[in-house]
């Protein structure tokens, strides 16, 4: 057990039928959450720091914390950077990252294949596998026309063609955070069709708040990584409120409460992925 290449992770979840869970951390306590959890559901997890945490305490810092934690730890994990922009993509590699998403969706489909190549390039160069975005994914309850958010099918077929990335970020109906509103049912015709145009591993982003049987349909359509954030959140939240609660109490208690429910909420999040149990199947490096 330890660091576990992501590659054989992904891949083992693609043979296996099931997908991995990738989670991020905001804090000390956050971050045992996560490996505890992994520890407790025996599943492999990839350890995401992310845009809340770097403008918080930077990406070396918040790399540190991760490792830290991670190696004390008998979890399988892997630290992954998510939604890295392009300079960031290269101070992670230089770090020590073992997973790189570098999100260039917000650019122009043309800028976004050259840059994603580069980084594809620069970070196969040192083993590392790619993971990049292509379509929009809206804010929970944003009023926004699907039909121009969804990941268009010829351009992931291209996009994973010119870039030679190694897993797609898709956009197919999920949010950012949890919909108030009954949330937009996913594609799951859409997800087929562009697995079957790319051929590479599919990730979705915004897990939180999508149905269980949608996110099985997701997996059987090609969806082998899911990313969840709010859900697990809301839960290290309300193990904080729930002892504030009673009054003048520890802060370290507070933190612990809320560590445990997150724990719980990310074992549940395993087993729903089909990850639990798992661990140790994949290669240590």
């Amino acid at each position: 057990m330890g660091q576990v290449d992501p590659s054989t992770v992904v891949e083992q979840a693609v043979e296996g039928g099931y997908a991995v869970g990738a989670f991020n951390m905001h804090n000390e306590e956050t971050t045992e959450a996560l490996v505890l959890a992994a520890e407790q559901a025996r599943a492999p997890v990839f350890l995401q720091v992310g845009r809340a945490i770097v403008p918080h305490m930077g990406l070396r810092r918040a790399y540190e914390m991760t490792r830290r934690v991670a190696e004390a730890s008998s979890a399988d994990y892997v630290i992954h950077l998510d939604h890295g922009p392009w300079e960031e993509v290269f101070e992670a590699i230089r770090l020590g990252f073992t997973s790189i998403m570098y999100d260039g969706a917000h650019l122009p489909f043309e800028e976004n294949i050259r840059t994603t190549r580069k980084v594809v390039e620069v970070a196969h160069a040192f083993g590392i596998p790619v993971e990049a975005e292509l379509g929009k994914i809206p804010d929970a309850d944003e009023q926004v026309d699907w039909a121009s958010y969804y990941t268009d099918v010829a351009e992931a077929e291209r996009f994973v063609d010119e870039t030679g990335v190694d897993f797609l970020a898709i956009s197919v109906g999920i949010v950012h955070g949890v919909p108030l509103s009954d949330p937009q049912p996913l594609e799951i015709q859409r997800v087929k069709e562009i697995k079957a145009a790319t051929g590479i591993p599919l990730v979705l982003h915004g897990a939180s708040g999508v149905p269980s049987d949608e996110v099985r349909a997701a997996m059987g359509a090609g969806v082998h990584k899911f990313n969840a954030d709010t859900d697990l959140r809301h839960a290290f939240r309300s193990g904080i409120e729930a002892v504030w609660s009673q009054g003048d109490r520890q802060l370290e208690e507070a933190l612990a409460e809320g560590r445990e429910r997150m724990v719980a909420a990310t074992v549940e999040k395993m087993e729903l992925y089909g990850c639990a149990g798992t661990a140790s199947s994949a290669a240590a490096q």
